[in-house]
């Protein structure tokens, strides 16, 4: 193998967020020879020394990362994620998993759009076809009326069922929705503050990956606000952060569309009361629209009805519940034996949209099991189990 370049080490460090001290901790690298951990790392970072194979494993595994990689002469080039519409600040943007989602992604859109084309599918003329000029309510109705969705039907559907009725009208325009939260296993999970969604717009293959760590309540205004940004002609990451004009621009349609504005009017009595007990109405009120109680909050920020710091007070009071309920629902999974059946899952994230062209494609001989396995996510050998359970 050739000698390590100390560039490989730095990168790979600073792109998985840790500072000197914290990998230092991580690696347990221990003071030795009058250097503290954090130094010892550094002078490896020099070049003025070489790490052992033991600690190259251990940085493989603590910066999640190939262990051939730290092989490399150079650092390799940061997948385009296209524009970044979040504010986070500091290392917590890199994100090595984030970055290979991505790419994961793009190659799949490849290969739909490839299948798409021999289907000679004609381009959606919606995709970025809107600007920020529009106004919030006018783009909301016109991509309602795009999509056929009717508030009143999404409100009516059972608990839970509310985002299905989404997805479906929102494949039936021809975009593709995504549910991905990791790489395939809980050791790659994707910590919701680093990516909400991406849009990747294209008039012949949109897609729209939504993070499902997230709370489920909050996966519809996540379709919603990707897809306002396939309407602009965005390709890009959404996050936590709403501080950008066009996140904010995206997040007003996105609301307007599930909760018209004359409609928190009727949360104006109650917004001088405590934190909790306004919470709780929010609660009510979120309920019974389908929505996240964060969309609602958010919302009444927006409008002017509340100020930042009480915006801020109840934005943490959910946060804590929903915290709370994420701890109890880890504890019952441990002792609950089994769990969602593996095909039940797969469809549920992949989508009908999909899984029915993957089956039109081979049935048409225009693509092979692999590929088909590489769109699905899944092996080769998967696939017709998948396709069989899954396509009507």
């Amino acid at each position: 193998m050739a000698a390590i370049q100390p560039k490989i080490l730095t990168w790979a460090r600073e792109t998985a967020g840790f500072s000197l001290d914290d990998a230092a901790q991580a690696l347990v690298l221990k003071t030795a020879y009058g250097r503290t951990g954090a130094e010892r790392l550094a002078a490896l970072e020099n070049g003025e020394e070489e790490p052992t194979r033991a600690l190259l494993a251990k940085m493989a595994k603590t910066y999640r990362r190939p262990l051939l990689v730290f092989y490399l002469k150079e650092p390799p080039k940061k997948g385009d994620r296209g524009q970044d519409f979040r504010t986070l600040p500091g290392p917590a943007r890199e994100n090595p998993e984030l970055d290979a989602l991505v790419r994961d992604i793009k190659a799949r859109q490849g290969l739909i759009r490839s299948m798409l084309e021999d289907e000679n599918v004609e381009p959606l003329g919606f995709i970025g076809s809107a600007a920020r000029e529009v106004p919030v309510e006018r783009l909301a109705g016109l991509m309602a009326d795009q999509l056929g969705f009717r508030l009143d039907e999404f409100r009516a559907t059972k608990n839970g069922e509310e985002f299905a009725y989404l997805r479906a009208t929102i494949e039936a325009s021809g975009v593709y929705v995504l549910l991905l939260g990791n790489l395939g296993s809980y050791h790659t999970n994707i910590p919701v503050e680093i990516f909400r969604g991406f849009a990747l717009a294209d008039k012949i293959a949109p897609l729209i990956v939504i993070n499902d760590l997230d709370a489920r309540a909050a996966w519809s205004f996540t379709a919603l606000h990707e897809l306002t940004h396939l309407w602009l002609g965005d390709t890009g990451i959404s996050g936590m952060s709403a501080e950008n004009r066009v996140e904010q621009y995206c997040n007003d349609v996105a609301g307007e569309f599930l909760i018209p504005a004359r409609e928190l009017q009727t949360l104006a009595p109650i917004l001088s009361r405590s934190v909790t007990s306004i919470a709780d109405e929010i609660t009510t009120f979120a309920q019974a629209r389908r929505v996240s109680r964060a969309m609602v909050t958010y919302k009444l920020l927006r409008t002017g009805m509340i100020g930042r710091t009480a915006w801020a007070s109840l934005d943490t009071f959910f946060r804590q519940q929903w915290a709370e309920f994420k701890e109890r629902e880890a504890e019952k999974n441990k002792t609950t034996e089994g769990g969602p059946n593996y095909y039940v899952v797969r469809r549920h994230r992949i989508g009908q949209l999909l899984l029915s062209l993957v089956r039109r494609s081979l049935d048409e001989g225009n693509i092979t099991y692999t590929k088909a396995g590489r769109v699905l996510g899944v092996k080769p050998r998967n696939v017709e189990p998948l396709l069989m359970r899954g396509v009507r």
